[in-house]
């Protein structure tokens, strides 16, 4: 009779373990109304690409060289914050909820897709907003050269450096962690055939 107990109390604490594990593991779903947010953002950055795309097209006044350069800019910026949203929105999607079964063999499935784990999500955040800051920074020193003084434009570089030097930081752990993971499997296999 006590074996019969210890064996029900067995049962019923790895039931218990199942169905909490059930439970966290369903929980990654409720990361995808973030996702499904960010869509609408998308939709949202559209139309304020179309809205910069008209002044472009159809200025209330008309614009000179270097205000074309600057409402260019401001689309570049604009389409360059959209691929970021794209970036997340499939990598954290892949990553950390489900994969993306309907693009799987789907001709326009971008390269990238599926092959960036969280490491490479955090490197392309970086990267792209390295890239709007200095997409940024361009417009100041256009505005400046028109004779507008661009409020804030130092703490705009600092932050700029910032952005670059954490850029450059996270590369280096990447390379240090990916250097580290070579070495234990070198060590493990060279353990092994001495086994």
């Amino acid at each position: 009779m006590t074996e019969q107990k210890q064996h029900g109390a067995k049962r019923a604490i790895q039931a218990t373990e199942k169905g909490f594990e059930h439970i966290v593991f369903s929980a990654r779903w409720l990361l995808a109304p973030f996702y499904l947010g960010m869509v609408v953002a998308l939709g949202v950055l559209l139309v304020k690409f179309a809205q910069e795309l008209w002044h472009v097209v159809a200025p209330e006044d008309s614009l000179n060289a270097s205000g074309v350069v600057l409402a260019v800019l401001s689309l570049i910026d604009l389409s360059l914050i959209a691929n970021l949203l794209i970036i997340v929105i499939f990598a954290g999607y892949e990553n950390f909820i489900s994969k993306i079964d309907i693009a799987k063999n789907h001709p326009d499935r971008p390269t990238w897709m599926g092959k960036v784990d969280y490491g490479g999500l955090k490197m392309k955040v970086i990267g792209s907003l390295v890239a709007i800051s200095s997409i940024e920074l361009l417009k100041d020193f256009i505005e400046s050269a028109s004779g507008e003084e661009p409020a804030n434009l130092k703490w705009r570089i600092y932050i700029h450096l910032v952005f670059l030097a954490s850029g450059v930081l996270f590369a280096l752990m990447d390379y240090i962690s990916a250097k580290r993971e070579v070495l234990e499997t070198e060590h493990h296999i060279e353990n092994s055939s001495a086994a």
